[in-house]
């Protein structure tokens, strides 16, 4: 949480100081994997696997069909930090990658 400090003129010349608490949320990124026709089916999936949290061997599949169908698929989508991780760690085992994209 963060303390906003705003100003507030009472009558007369005086002022008070008051507090306004502003809830601020951590950013949020997607992480999308671009089709190409250098990696197969099975590449994508096991990347996926090794390097999302949770991943399913079968929602694996899904996504590699989908990137394969309609060019790109969202993979993953959370903490902008985790985001950057996931998405320099697919890049590095060869995987083509969207621009991370904040939410």
């Amino acid at each position: 949480m963060v303390l906003v400090m705003t100003f507030a003129t009472t009558t007369g010349t005086s002022s008070v100081l008051e507090k306004s608490p502003e809830t601020l949320r951590y950013p949020e990124a997607r992480v999308i994997v671009l089709d190409d026709d250098l990696n197969t089916f099975e590449h994508v999936v096991d990347c996926l696997k090794k390097i999302i949290p949770g991943m399913s061997e079968g929602r694996a599949w899904d996504l590699a069909h989908k990137v394969d169908k309609e060019g790109s698929a969202e993979v993953w989508c959370g903490p902008l930090e985790q985001a950057e991780l996931y998405h320099q760690q697919l890049s590095s085992q060869g995987l083509t990658m969207a621009p991370i994209e904040r939410v």
